[in-house]
């Protein structure tokens, strides 16, 4: 069960949409009726709000869905507890039908319409009108009502607890669906959502927190979900421990193909002998011996004539990994430097140039992947690499998984919430990156930190989630004021901590 033997921190999966409705049918299956579920969850919600807010007018905003039932049930809860409640409700609340109908018995209170001007006088909103299910933009009332909600909280007048989701944030992407308000407190049931580490959802969400409703462990054995938030215990496994007869040839080999812009490929030389690998060699073309050879008295430089070269130089078996792309330059021979680095039977990460050779050409690049290989575009790498896939459309996850499939290859979809997708499905999303990691050279860095633990052999997902996470780990360590070559003294201490 992929689950359980490669996601072993079962808290920390990431459910779709579907996903959770299928959580929700186990329960059910399992003795447990909707009704409970949400009775659980409306009192969950209700609980945190008493514990986050001091009382204050209250407005609950409920849709006309199972979001909205949660609504109501928090509502009463308030109302018992002595807050002040109103509830505005859209759409007709007596057309409401399942376990949304029997919450909505709870409230004997009057209920307004869901209108711009229902906010009024409300310091604190519940948002329950969708949650994480939305699959269209918010439009009519409800996008006025969303839109008047942003409003009053842009300007400090009002607080926003949301229920699930923000409404009209997507839960399978994150993007917003036409508009949406910004949380102070989210309130989640069971697992988070993937919208709710994607951006901007991410973001909108405020404060999130999960909440225990009593659906059973073994739901996640039947929906076997295959995406988890980015932490060591995903990867951990995969890190080879070091032995007290190990030598450096053990410990791997790796060569970072150089270019006349060595800055970069210095960088990414760096981080790979930071990242435990026994050596690291710069294969550089002619002439650029100097710019390489007085960087540190540990680096190994090699002068090679192009894609020739590399093949000779590859042909030592003892060289355990490839890193081609940080500095490597457009005009260099790029594509028969990849061609070269990928006809070995040994791991490959192809960043910056690297990519770029193969702009519009992701099939041409497939037929050349054998080996493990690892590919870390930003999103305009990725754009002209695939354009036909759109991140913004499909979501990021998606993307990243969409293209791993096609080339067999790991992805990692660069950014603040940086997504690894493996070929088989496997995904993980970070949430540990900093802003200060948007700094020239930085990539580079996570570049070559990923090419040496490749030439440890960790395994290419586990080597390019460790990377990202032990990058945003670095990041932070670095404080304020971020350089990249600041981030290499913490590559160290981040990989012996876990």
């Amino acid at each position: 069960m992929l689950t359980m033997t490669l996601f072993p921190n079962h808290t920390e999966l990431l459910l779709t949409c579907a996903e959770m409705a299928q959580a929700d049918r186990c329960a059910v299956d399992h003795g447990v009726p909707g009704t409970t579920l949400m009775a659980r969850a409306g009192a969950a919600a209700a609980t945190m709000i008493r514990r986050r807010y001091r009382p204050r007018p209250v407005l609950v905003l409920a849709g006309p869905g199972n979001n909205g039932g949660d609504g109501w049930v928090i509502a009463r809860n308030l109302l018992d507890h002595g807050w002040v409640v109103r509830v505005a409700a859209l759409g007709d609340p007596e057309t409401l039908r399942g376990d949304a109908a029997w919450a909505r018995t709870l409230w004997s209170g009057p209920v307004e319409a869901a209108v711009p001007d229902a906010l009024a006088g409300a310091a604190l909103v519940v948002d329950a009108l969708f949650g994480a299910g939305l699959t269209r933009d918010v439009t009519g009332v409800a996008a006025e009502v969303i839109a008047a909600l942003k409003t009053r909280v842009d300007v400090g007048s009002t607080i926003s607890v949301a229920i699930d989701m923000p409404s009209g944030v997507d839960g399978d992407t994150g993007r917003v669906r036409g508009v949406a308000a910004p949380a102070d407190l989210t309130v989640t049931f069971f697992r988070r959502k993937v919208g709710h580490m994607l951006l901007p959802g991410r973001q909108l969400c405020g404060t999130l927190r999960v909440a225990d409703i009593g659906i059973p462990h073994a739901a996640l054995g039947g929906i076997d979900p295959k995406a988890t938030v980015n932490t060591p215990a995903l990867w951990r496994h995969g890190l080879v421990s070091r032995g007290a007869t190990d030598h450096k040839y053990r410990r791997g080999h790796v060569v970072v193909v150089g270019g006349q812009m060595a800055g970069a490929a210095r960088l990414a030389l760096a981080a790979a002998r930071r990242s435990g690998a026994g050596l690291a060699t710069a294969a550089v073309p002619p002439g650029c011996m100097s710019l390489y050879a007085g960087d540190a008295p540990g680096a190994i430089v090699r002068e090679i004539a192009g894609a020739d070269g590399l093949a000779a130089l590859l042909s030592d078996t003892r060289f355990s990994a490839t890193v081609v792309g940080p500095g490597l330059g457009s005009g260099s021979g790029a594509k028969a430097l990849v061609n070269t680095a990928l006809s070995t039977d040994r791991p490959v990460l192809l960043d910056a140039d690297g990519i770029g050779a193969f702009a519009g050409a992701a099939d041409d690049l497939a037929g050349l992947i054998t080996a493990p290989t690892v590919l870390t575009p930003h999103e305009g790498e990725f754009r002209r690499l695939f354009p036909d896939i759109e991140p913004a459309a499909v979501g990021k996850l998606e993307a990243a998984r969409t293209a791993a499939a096609r080339l067999g290859a790991v992805i990692l979809l660069k950014g603040a919430d940086t997504v690894v997708a493996a070929p088989d499905g496997r995904a993980s999303i970070s949430d540990n990156a900093p802003a200060t990691l948007a700094t020239a050279g930085s990539g580079d860095v996570l570049a070559g930190l990923i090419g040496g633990l490749l030439a440890r052999g960790v395994p290419a997902f586990e080597a390019a989630a460790a990377g990202a996470w032990i990058h945003g780990e670095a990041g932070t360590a670095a404080g304020p004021s971020v350089l990249a070559e600041d981030l290499i003294a913490h590559i160290g201490p981040n990989l012996e901590m876990v």
